[in-house]
């Protein structure tokens, strides 16, 4: 989350709690979750985890963070994905020029409808490190149907290499194990796309 949307979350939930926004708890607690969909997903396990965070104060930060859901969940827009060009689209504005390749779930419910996203992992140039362990321990978190991968080619050509098909494999192979489908997996250079799905590599 950027810097200012940051501070003013940070801000806010301290009030919610009665702490202090530069205290010890809000501080690791916005430090270990740096992006929204994370601090919304905590645990109570995790922030048990945290010093100076008892069984009270972590059914207090999860009662808020609950109710922060629900009202982000009322404003966003339903999109729901018929094609593969309906999750680019999706995803191009994020990740098109981006100068390092970004590994990002969609989660997806029964009816096709994102219900999630997620940044799984972020590289270097030219690759990143992805674990089917990783994929779906984020997609069975957000009890999600289905899952569509997407990453990014910052080299600007989306012809996926002979990793990114051995991953899809590994995916598609881990998903049936899960009972998550995996839909698709786009690779997205500059203004264009690939699908695994199209290209039949899944």
């Amino acid at each position: 989350m950027d810097s200012s949307n940051r501070g003013g979350r940070k801000v806010l939930l301290a009030n919610t709690l009665c702490e202090k926004s530069e205290g010890y708890v809000m501080e690791q607690l916005f430090n270990r979750y740096s992006t929204l969909s994370e601090l919304l997903d905590v645990t109570e396990h995790e922030l048990l985890t945290i010093k100076g965070i008892g069984k009270a104060k972590s059914r207090q930060i999860l009662s808020a963070l609950q109710l922060a859901r629900a009202l982000n969940a009322t404003t966003q827009q339903v999109y729901t994905i018929g094609s593969p060009k309906d999750a680019a689209d999706l995803m191009m504005p994020e990740l098109a020029y981006l100068q390092r390749e970004h590994f990002v779930l969609l989660f997806l419910n029964t009816k096709n409808r994102v219900i999630g996203k997620e940044v799984i992992a972020i590289g270097s140039l030219d690759s990143a490190i992805v674990h089917p362990r990783e994929v779906y321990k984020a997609a069975v978190k957000r009890s999600s149907a289905a899952i569509i991968a997407v990453h990014n080619h910052p080299s600007g050509d989306p012809t996926p290499s002979r990793e990114d098909i051995a991953l899809t494999e590994r995916l598609v192979n881990a998903g049936e194990i899960m009972g998550v489908q995996l839909l698709d997996h786009l690779i997205i250079a500059n203004e264009n796309y690939c699908s695994m799905k199209e290209r039949g590599l899944m």
